[in-house]
């Protein structure tokens, strides 16, 4: 098996899992196999969130529909519906995803960047 079937296999086994990340904050994995279309080209739909437990996301990484490109619908971009969001404010961005390890990376980042903005103490 490949090192990228292997990541993708480990990211798929986080499918259901919740983690309790610091008191009162939570993160989510929903990951499934999908048929691979322009706009799930690695063939997986996933959910990634960092969130109050009665809270909005503070960071989602998802490819659960397509956002919209600067420039307005005119511009040119990738098909694929990769994006996160930075805040729960935040409409979306778009993400280059290259595989599930740096997918796994870039959230933690940001989960850890979003953890130190507010104040909430965390050992990840």
């Amino acid at each position: 098996m490949s090192d990228e079937a292997t990541e993708l296999d480990m990211l798929l086994s986080l499918d259901g899992a919740s983690f309790e990340a610091a008191a009162g904050y939570l993160v989510e994995f929903t990951v499934k196999r999908t048929d691979t279309a322009p706009e799930r080209p690695h063939g997986i739909s996933y959910v990634l969130v960092f969130r109050p437990v009665h809270g909005e996301p503070f960071v989602r990484f998802d490819n659960a529909h397509a956002v919209a490109r600067p420039g307005g619908r005119f511009v040119k971009g990738a098909k694929a519906f990769d994006h996160w969001h930075r805040s729960p404010d935040d409409p979306g961005r778009p993400y280059v995803f290259t595989t599930a390890a740096a997918l796994l990376d870039d959230f933690w980042r940001e989960v850890k960047r979003a953890m130190a903005e507010r104040g909430i103490p965390n050992d990840l």
